[in-house]
């Protein structure tokens, strides 16, 4: 059978053969092809003074009056990014994001990396208003009915067994700890802390009893031997994962930890793309990713790094970040098919569920904010070169 006669067959004939056929004309209730026209930068008084786990946001607007709304970043690298995407079409997330990547050449750090992500957010809300549909639509449909969370700082109820207890009683799925903090003003002795974090563990075991779940960040505090000692002393009590185990500079040394402890691991609250990641998770070194949004540079990064998850059978357990973040992870881990928990800060029921609003579901009040930055010209400082196809290639 010929080519064309086969594709007629099957429905493909016709105008799908055409390698003239013009891209996307834009949403079916619009009249032309979207375009972006401006970015606007808030910074949101009140929140932690920091380039790479902010809680600043980013508008996007368009010229059909469809405006998408992110999370992170800070002025500077806002600013290299937007003034690339002006009179783009919002709806190439992902060409979009290898242009900000890589556009100015160097690949970018993970400062810059957490407001490609806020933009990535706000192009994605877009997309899912112009078609009327919730994000997670777009990206395969629901897998879940609900993500299950565990707490960090869940309020004190007395002791800490007591406060552990009343956490999975209010539904959390798991209770999370922390390596002991020295006394105020002490020096840190990782020999004590590891003996002290033990015993508040025990504790912590106790209170969610033996159906319950626990975790542990170790914060990147304890240097290789101590964090083996921890590691073996808490795998009888069975927590849930342990967090970040030693620094994460070097990820290439999981490899000697990871045959010496049988504890789950959990890593990735200070990594970015799937670059950082890719190695721990290939070669089977972690058990649980805890890259998140918009830190890994936004969503279309983020469903990257989770197939590859899925397919080295590794689980999500995304930071916590900021809210429209969190409400933006719902939508990414409720489309992924394997084990997810998600962060959250303080009480609640321990559950988020999605809704049925369009785009990332939710609404931005700029009454609080600050606006510090707008822009409306395109920008990009080197060439960009392009393959025979049009796709984008480093200058």
């Amino acid at each position: 059978m010929k080519r064309r006669s086969f594709l007629k067959s099957v429905g493909l004939g016709g105008a799908a053969l055409a390698a003239e056929a013009p891209l996307r004309a834009g949403p079916a209730s619009s009249p032309g092809p979207i375009k972006i026209t401006r970015v606007r930068f808030y910074h949101n008084p009140g929140t932690r003074p920091m380039i790479n786990q902010s809680f600043n946001i980013v508008t996007i607007e368009t010229d059909q009056g469809i405006t998408g709304i992110g999370e992170g970043g800070s002025r500077d690298t806002i600013e290299q990014c937007a003034a690339m995407i002006i009179g783009e079409d919002p709806f190439r997330s992902e060409h979009l994001w290898q242009m900000m990547f890589r556009g100015y050449f160097y690949p970018p750090g993970r400062e810059k990396l957490h407001s490609l992500g806020a933009i990535d957010l706000a192009l994605w809300d877009i997309k899912g208003k112009a078609l009327g549909v919730p994000v997670y639509e777009l990206l395969g449909g629901l897998s879940r009915d609900h993500i299950e969370c565990y707490s960090t700082g869940y309020p004190s109820k007395g002791s800490l067994k007591e406060t552990a207890r009343a956490c999975v009683e209010a539904g959390f799925r798991a209770f999370r700890h922390g390596v002991a903090d020295p006394p105020e003003g002490g020096a840190f002795n990782s020999h004590e802390m590891v003996r002290k974090s033990y015993e508040e563990c025990v504790q912590v075991r106790e209170g969610v009893g033996k159906d319950g779940d626990w975790a542990i960040h170790y914060h990147t505090r304890l240097d290789f031997p101590d964090a083996v000692r921890l590691s073996t002393l808490l795998e009888p009590l069975e927590p849930y994962f342990c967090e970040d185990l030693i620094r994460s500079e070097n990820p290439g040394v999981y490899r000697e930890l990871r045959q010496q402890v049988k504890v789950p691991i959990a890593v990735g609250e200070q990594f970015g793309a799937r670059w950082d990641i890719n190695e721990l998770v290939e070669n089977h070194l972690i058990d649980y990713s805890r890259i998140s949004l918009p830190n890994s540079g936004g969503i279309t990064e983020f469903m990257k790094i989770a197939a590859m998850c899925e397919t080295h059978y590794v689980g999500l357990i995304p930071h916590f970040t900021g809210p429209l973040s969190e409400a933006a992870l719902v939508h990414a881990c409720g489309v992924f098919s394997g084990p997810v928990l998600m962060e959250m800060l303080g009480d609640g029921n321990g559950k988020l569920w999605p809704n049925r609003r369009p785009g990332l579901g939710v609404t931005l009040d700029t009454k609080p904010l600050q606006l510090v930055l707008e822009i409306t010209e395109r920008s990009r400082p080197i060439p960009m070169l392009h393959r025979p196809d049009g796709s984008i290639t480093n200058w």
